[in-house]
Protein backbone atom coordinates (compact mmCIF):
# COMPACT_ATOMS: atom_id res chain seq x y z
CA UNK A 1 0.00 0.00 0.00
CA UNK A 2 1.44 3.24 -1.08
CA UNK A 3 0.53 5.55 2.00
CA UNK A 4 0.42 9.86 1.64
CA UNK A 5 0.93 11.55 5.03
CA UNK A 6 -0.28 14.94 5.80
CA UNK A 7 1.15 17.02 8.29
CA UNK A 8 -0.39 21.06 8.33
CA UNK A 9 1.63 21.87 11.91
CA UNK A 10 5.28 22.25 13.20
CA UNK A 11 4.96 19.15 15.31
CA UNK A 12 3.06 17.17 12.66
CA UNK A 13 5.91 17.66 10.50
CA UNK A 14 8.25 15.91 12.64
CA UNK A 15 5.58 13.09 13.53
CA UNK A 16 4.84 12.79 10.24
CA UNK A 17 8.98 12.41 9.26
CA UNK A 18 9.36 9.70 11.89
CA UNK A 19 6.33 7.76 10.12
CA UNK A 20 7.62 8.23 6.44
CA UNK A 21 10.89 6.96 7.44
CA UNK A 22 8.90 3.97 9.69
CA UNK A 23 5.78 3.07 7.48
CA UNK A 24 8.02 2.59 4.05
CA UNK A 25 7.05 3.39 0.39
CA UNK A 26 5.20 6.31 2.54
CA UNK A 27 5.22 10.15 1.12
CA UNK A 28 5.05 13.09 3.25
CA UNK A 29 3.55 16.40 2.41
CA UNK A 30 3.69 19.55 4.57
CA UNK A 31 2.49 22.84 5.20
CA UNK A 32 5.15 24.56 3.52
CA UNK A 33 6.15 26.79 6.17
CA UNK A 34 7.36 24.09 8.36
CA UNK A 35 9.38 22.78 5.11
CA UNK A 36 12.18 22.45 7.79
CA UNK A 37 10.82 20.11 10.08
CA UNK A 38 10.22 17.73 7.69
CA UNK A 39 13.73 16.90 6.47
CA UNK A 40 14.53 16.08 2.74
CA UNK A 41 12.08 14.57 0.58
CA UNK A 42 8.91 15.94 1.82
CA UNK A 43 6.56 17.52 -0.75
CA UNK A 44 5.03 20.84 0.35
CA UNK A 45 1.44 22.89 -0.30
CA UNK A 46 0.63 26.28 0.93
CA UNK A 47 -2.52 25.26 2.59
CA UNK A 48 -5.36 23.92 -0.05
CA UNK A 49 -5.77 21.13 2.04
CA UNK A 50 -9.11 20.03 -0.07
CA UNK A 51 -7.28 20.69 -3.56
CA UNK A 52 -4.68 18.51 -2.08
CA UNK A 53 -6.77 15.74 -0.83
CA UNK A 54 -8.77 15.55 -3.95
CA UNK A 55 -5.40 15.24 -5.86
CA UNK A 56 -4.02 12.54 -3.92
CA UNK A 57 -6.75 10.47 -3.34
CA UNK A 58 -6.56 8.22 -6.49
CA UNK A 59 -3.31 7.80 -6.02
CA UNK A 60 -2.58 6.00 -2.67
CA UNK A 61 -4.48 3.39 -0.72
CA UNK A 62 -4.01 5.23 2.42
CA UNK A 63 -3.74 8.59 4.18
CA UNK A 64 -1.99 9.39 7.60
CA UNK A 65 -3.67 12.72 7.97
CA UNK A 66 -1.77 14.48 11.75
CA UNK A 67 -4.60 17.01 12.51
CA UNK A 68 -7.80 17.29 13.92
CA UNK A 69 -10.22 14.44 13.29
CA UNK A 70 -13.57 16.71 12.21
CA UNK A 71 -11.09 18.46 9.71
CA UNK A 72 -10.48 14.72 7.92
CA UNK A 73 -14.21 14.21 7.77
CA UNK A 74 -15.13 17.55 6.29
CA UNK A 75 -12.25 16.96 3.70
CA UNK A 76 -12.66 13.13 2.77
CA UNK A 77 -16.75 13.21 2.63
CA UNK A 78 -17.06 14.85 -1.04
CA UNK A 79 -14.47 12.38 -1.85
CA UNK A 80 -15.80 8.77 -0.92
CA UNK A 81 -17.35 6.29 -3.31
CA UNK A 82 -17.71 2.94 -1.61
CA UNK A 83 -16.47 0.65 1.12
CA UNK A 84 -15.22 -1.23 -1.84
CA UNK A 85 -13.14 1.74 -3.45
CA UNK A 86 -12.11 3.86 -0.77
CA UNK A 87 -8.46 4.08 0.78
CA UNK A 88 -8.13 3.62 4.25
CA UNK A 89 -7.44 7.12 5.97
CA UNK A 90 -5.66 7.39 9.84
CA UNK A 91 -5.83 10.84 11.72
CA UNK A 92 -3.39 11.25 14.25
CA UNK A 93 -3.53 14.19 16.95
CA UNK A 94 -0.98 16.44 16.90
CA UNK A 95 0.67 14.94 20.26
CA UNK A 96 1.06 11.99 18.51
CA UNK A 97 -0.87 9.71 21.59
CA UNK A 98 -3.28 8.70 19.27
CA UNK A 99 -3.86 6.87 15.84
CA UNK A 100 -7.13 6.48 14.87
CA UNK A 101 -9.19 4.35 12.06
CA UNK A 102 -11.25 6.49 10.47
CA UNK A 103 -12.28 4.96 7.18
CA UNK A 104 -11.78 1.46 5.03
CA UNK A 105 -10.82 -0.20 8.93
CA UNK A 106 -11.36 -3.48 6.67
CA UNK A 107 -11.27 -3.65 3.19
CA UNK A 108 -9.47 -0.75 2.87
CA UNK A 109 -6.99 -1.70 5.57
CA UNK A 110 -7.50 1.41 7.55
CA UNK A 111 -7.29 -0.81 11.19
CA UNK A 112 -3.92 -2.19 9.98
CA UNK A 113 -2.64 0.96 9.21
CA UNK A 114 -3.26 2.78 12.51
CA UNK A 115 -1.61 -0.03 14.35
CA UNK A 116 1.73 0.48 12.25
CA UNK A 117 0.89 4.11 12.88
CA UNK A 118 0.72 3.62 16.64
CA UNK A 119 4.01 1.02 16.71
CA UNK A 120 6.11 3.68 14.80
CA UNK A 121 5.48 6.78 16.77
CA UNK A 122 4.38 4.46 20.19
CA UNK A 123 0.80 6.00 20.28
CA UNK A 124 -2.25 3.84 20.53
CA UNK A 125 -4.07 2.84 17.68
CA UNK A 126 -7.82 3.38 18.10
CA UNK A 127 -10.23 1.03 16.31
CA UNK A 128 -13.62 0.99 16.44
CA UNK A 129 -15.14 -1.51 14.22
CA UNK A 130 -17.39 -3.67 16.16
CA UNK A 131 -16.23 -7.02 15.59
CA UNK A 132 -12.41 -5.81 16.37
CA UNK A 133 -13.61 -4.12 19.05
CA UNK A 134 -15.21 -7.51 20.26
CA UNK A 135 -11.92 -9.73 18.95
CA UNK A 136 -14.39 -11.31 16.31
CA UNK A 137 -13.85 -12.15 12.94
CA UNK A 138 -15.69 -10.63 10.18
CA UNK A 139 -16.71 -11.71 7.12
CA UNK A 140 -15.21 -9.18 5.02
CA UNK A 141 -11.40 -9.65 6.40
CA UNK A 142 -12.10 -13.03 6.44
CA UNK A 143 -12.75 -12.73 2.56
CA UNK A 144 -9.69 -10.61 2.15
CA UNK A 145 -7.41 -13.04 4.18
CA UNK A 146 -8.27 -16.01 1.91
CA UNK A 147 -8.19 -13.69 -1.22
CA UNK A 148 -12.00 -14.34 -1.89
CA UNK A 149 -14.28 -11.66 -3.53
CA UNK A 150 -17.78 -10.91 -2.13
CA UNK A 151 -20.86 -10.81 -4.52
CA UNK A 152 -22.92 -7.46 -2.94
CA UNK A 153 -20.33 -6.33 -0.15
CA UNK A 154 -23.55 -4.07 1.03
CA UNK A 155 -25.18 -7.39 2.98
CA UNK A 156 -21.32 -7.97 5.01
CA UNK A 157 -23.02 -5.65 7.98
CA UNK A 158 -26.25 -8.02 8.96
CA UNK A 159 -23.99 -11.19 8.56
CA UNK A 160 -21.42 -8.82 10.83
CA UNK A 161 -23.98 -8.46 13.26
CA UNK A 162 -24.97 -11.71 13.44
CA UNK A 163 -21.29 -12.52 14.65
CA UNK A 164 -22.16 -9.63 17.26
CA UNK A 165 -25.36 -11.00 18.16
CA UNK A 166 -24.47 -14.57 18.73
CA UNK A 167 -27.06 -15.97 16.43
CA UNK A 168 -26.73 -19.00 13.72
CA UNK A 169 -25.10 -18.59 10.77
CA UNK A 170 -24.99 -21.34 8.74
CA UNK A 171 -22.17 -22.00 6.09
CA UNK A 172 -21.81 -23.71 2.69
CA UNK A 173 -18.51 -24.00 2.29
CA UNK A 174 -16.40 -26.77 0.45
CA UNK A 175 -12.69 -25.12 1.08
CA UNK A 176 -13.63 -25.53 5.21
CA UNK A 177 -11.64 -22.09 5.56
CA UNK A 178 -14.63 -20.33 6.80
CA UNK A 179 -14.84 -23.14 9.58
CA UNK A 180 -11.25 -22.61 10.48
CA UNK A 181 -11.95 -18.71 11.13
CA UNK A 182 -14.91 -19.20 12.88
CA UNK A 183 -14.85 -22.25 15.08
CA UNK A 184 -14.98 -21.22 18.83
CA UNK A 185 -15.72 -17.70 17.98
CA UNK A 186 -18.76 -17.61 16.55
CA UNK A 187 -22.28 -19.72 16.69
CA UNK A 188 -22.21 -21.44 13.04
CA UNK A 189 -23.72 -24.86 11.22
CA UNK A 190 -22.25 -26.32 8.31
CA UNK A 191 -23.57 -27.66 5.95
CA UNK A 192 -22.86 -29.35 2.44
CA UNK A 193 -25.24 -28.05 -0.22
CA UNK A 194 -27.02 -24.37 0.02
CA UNK A 195 -30.88 -25.70 0.20
CA UNK A 196 -30.04 -27.17 3.23
CA UNK A 197 -28.11 -24.04 4.74
CA UNK A 198 -31.81 -22.09 3.60
CA UNK A 199 -33.91 -24.52 5.37
CA UNK A 200 -31.98 -24.10 8.67
CA UNK A 201 -32.57 -21.86 11.59
CA UNK A 202 -30.01 -20.10 11.07
CA UNK A 203 -30.74 -16.08 10.74
CA UNK A 204 -27.57 -16.01 7.80
CA UNK A 205 -26.35 -17.98 5.86
CA UNK A 206 -23.36 -17.55 3.62
CA UNK A 207 -22.13 -19.31 0.79
CA UNK A 208 -18.32 -20.18 -0.86
CA UNK A 209 -18.44 -21.13 -4.28
CA UNK A 210 -17.32 -20.67 -7.54
CA UNK A 211 -21.12 -21.41 -9.09
CA UNK A 212 -24.15 -18.94 -9.51
CA UNK A 213 -26.96 -18.80 -7.31
CA UNK A 214 -30.18 -19.44 -9.17
CA UNK A 215 -32.28 -16.77 -8.58
CA UNK A 216 -35.30 -18.77 -7.05
CA UNK A 217 -32.35 -19.58 -4.05
CA UNK A 218 -31.37 -15.34 -3.66
CA UNK A 219 -32.30 -13.80 -0.77
CA UNK A 220 -31.22 -10.78 1.75
CA UNK A 221 -29.30 -12.94 4.25
CA UNK A 222 -27.13 -14.90 2.25
CA UNK A 223 -23.96 -13.49 1.39
CA UNK A 224 -22.04 -15.35 -1.46
CA UNK A 225 -18.25 -15.39 -1.40
CA UNK A 226 -16.49 -16.16 -4.40
CA UNK A 227 -12.87 -18.14 -4.16
CA UNK A 228 -10.59 -17.82 -6.67
CA UNK A 229 -10.46 -21.05 -7.82
CA UNK A 230 -11.16 -21.12 -11.69
CA UNK A 231 -8.87 -20.49 -14.30
CA UNK A 232 -9.44 -19.36 -18.60
CA UNK A 233 -7.36 -20.47 -21.24
CA UNK A 234 -8.00 -18.17 -23.84
CA UNK A 235 -6.58 -17.88 -27.81
CA UNK A 236 -7.61 -15.85 -30.37
CA UNK A 237 -6.52 -14.29 -33.74
CA UNK A 238 -4.79 -11.62 -34.20
CA UNK A 239 -6.54 -8.07 -33.39
CA UNK A 240 -9.52 -9.64 -31.37
CA UNK A 241 -11.37 -7.09 -29.95
CA UNK A 242 -11.59 -6.56 -25.66
CA UNK A 243 -15.35 -6.83 -26.78
CA UNK A 244 -15.70 -10.03 -28.33
CA UNK A 245 -12.68 -12.12 -25.51
CA UNK A 246 -15.35 -10.50 -23.22
CA UNK A 247 -18.47 -11.49 -24.61
CA UNK A 248 -17.41 -15.12 -25.70
CA UNK A 249 -15.76 -15.59 -22.43
CA UNK A 250 -19.08 -14.30 -20.37
CA UNK A 251 -21.16 -16.68 -22.81
CA UNK A 252 -19.21 -19.90 -21.60
CA UNK A 253 -19.34 -18.76 -18.12
CA UNK A 254 -22.98 -17.72 -17.68
CA UNK A 255 -23.88 -21.24 -19.66
CA UNK A 256 -21.55 -22.88 -17.08
CA UNK A 257 -23.13 -21.36 -13.79
CA UNK A 258 -19.97 -19.64 -13.13
CA UNK A 259 -18.96 -16.53 -11.40
CA UNK A 260 -16.30 -13.92 -13.16
CA UNK A 261 -15.09 -13.12 -9.48
CA UNK A 262 -13.87 -16.55 -9.12
CA UNK A 263 -11.41 -16.38 -12.03
CA UNK A 264 -7.79 -15.87 -10.50
CA UNK A 265 -5.76 -16.35 -13.41
CA UNK A 266 -6.01 -16.22 -17.63
CA UNK A 267 -3.43 -18.38 -19.53
CA UNK A 268 -2.46 -17.95 -22.86
CA UNK A 269 0.65 -18.55 -25.49
CA UNK A 270 3.69 -16.71 -25.38
CA UNK A 271 2.61 -15.38 -28.99
CA UNK A 272 -0.25 -13.31 -27.15
CA UNK A 273 1.39 -11.44 -25.10
CA UNK A 274 1.10 -8.30 -26.55
CA UNK A 275 -2.37 -9.40 -27.80
CA UNK A 276 -4.29 -6.08 -26.30
CA UNK A 277 -7.32 -7.04 -26.47
CA UNK A 278 -6.67 -10.08 -24.66
CA UNK A 279 -4.62 -7.46 -22.64
CA UNK A 280 -7.02 -5.09 -22.06
CA UNK A 281 -9.75 -7.67 -21.22
CA UNK A 282 -7.62 -9.44 -18.48
CA UNK A 283 -6.83 -5.36 -16.93
CA UNK A 284 -10.59 -4.59 -16.82
CA UNK A 285 -11.21 -7.26 -14.62
CA UNK A 286 -8.39 -6.97 -12.54
CA UNK A 287 -7.04 -10.95 -13.42
CA UNK A 288 -3.31 -11.93 -13.91
CA UNK A 289 -2.57 -12.60 -17.42
CA UNK A 290 0.40 -15.46 -17.72
CA UNK A 291 2.05 -16.53 -21.00
CA UNK A 292 3.76 -20.23 -21.74
CA UNK A 293 5.56 -20.82 -24.55
CA UNK A 294 4.83 -23.47 -27.05
CA UNK A 295 6.68 -25.93 -25.84
CA UNK A 296 5.88 -26.13 -22.30
CA UNK A 297 2.04 -25.91 -23.97
CA UNK A 298 3.10 -28.94 -25.83
CA UNK A 299 3.84 -30.87 -22.27
CA UNK A 300 0.44 -30.91 -21.01
CA UNK A 301 -1.86 -34.04 -22.04
CA UNK A 302 -5.39 -32.64 -22.97
CA UNK A 303 -8.57 -34.01 -24.54
CA UNK A 304 -8.95 -32.64 -27.79
CA UNK A 305 -7.34 -33.25 -31.22
CA UNK A 306 -4.25 -31.25 -32.16
CA UNK A 307 -5.09 -27.90 -33.42
CA UNK A 308 -3.72 -27.51 -36.45
CA UNK A 309 -4.24 -23.79 -36.71
CA UNK A 310 -2.04 -23.28 -33.41
CA UNK A 311 0.67 -25.50 -34.61
CA UNK A 312 0.60 -24.18 -38.27
CA UNK A 313 0.79 -20.53 -36.19
CA UNK A 314 3.14 -21.16 -32.90
CA UNK A 315 3.88 -24.90 -32.52
CA UNK A 316 1.43 -25.54 -30.19
CA UNK A 317 -0.89 -28.33 -30.44
CA UNK A 318 -3.20 -25.76 -28.53
CA UNK A 319 -3.31 -22.86 -26.48
CA UNK A 320 -7.09 -23.28 -24.32
CA UNK A 321 -7.18 -26.47 -22.80
CA UNK A 322 -3.43 -26.83 -21.76
CA UNK A 323 -2.67 -22.76 -20.84
CA UNK A 324 -5.85 -22.96 -18.28
CA UNK A 325 -4.41 -26.59 -16.80
CA UNK A 326 -0.77 -24.96 -16.89
CA UNK A 327 -2.48 -21.86 -14.81
CA UNK A 328 -4.71 -23.87 -12.34
CA UNK A 329 -1.45 -25.47 -11.30
CA UNK A 330 -2.37 -28.61 -11.15
CA UNK A 331 -6.48 -28.32 -11.35
CA UNK A 332 -8.81 -30.06 -13.56
CA UNK A 333 -10.22 -29.20 -16.82
CA UNK A 334 -14.41 -28.53 -16.15
CA UNK A 335 -14.79 -26.79 -19.63
CA UNK A 336 -12.75 -28.53 -23.05
CA UNK A 337 -12.42 -25.77 -25.41
CA UNK A 338 -14.91 -23.83 -26.48
CA UNK A 339 -14.47 -21.99 -30.08
CA UNK A 340 -16.88 -18.88 -31.21
CA UNK A 341 -15.54 -16.00 -33.65
CA UNK A 342 -12.27 -15.47 -33.28
CA UNK A 343 -11.85 -16.56 -29.92
CA UNK A 344 -11.66 -20.06 -27.94
CA UNK A 345 -11.65 -20.98 -24.29
CA UNK A 346 -11.25 -23.38 -21.66
CA UNK A 347 -12.29 -23.05 -18.19
CA UNK A 348 -9.81 -25.30 -15.09
CA UNK A 349 -10.68 -25.81 -11.71
CA UNK A 350 -8.25 -26.36 -8.53
CA UNK A 351 -10.31 -26.43 -5.38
Amino acid sequence: MRIAIIAITRNGARLGTRLRDGLGNADLHVLKKYAGQAGKGAATFDGELGALLARLWPEYGGFVCIMATGIVVRLVAPLLESKERDPAVVVVDDAGRFAISLLSGHLGGGNLLAERTASVIGARAVITTATDSNELPSFDMIAQAEGWEIDDISRVKSLNACLLDNEEVAIVDPTDRLRFHLQGKATISVHDALIGALRSSAKGVVLVSSRLVPPQFQNDRMLVVRPKSLYLGIGCNRGTTTDEIGAVVASLLKRQFLSIKSVAAIGTAEAKREEAGLIEFAGQNQIPLRCYSSEELNEVAVPSPVSQHAMDAIGAQGVAEPAALLASGGGELIQPKFKSGNVTVAIAERT
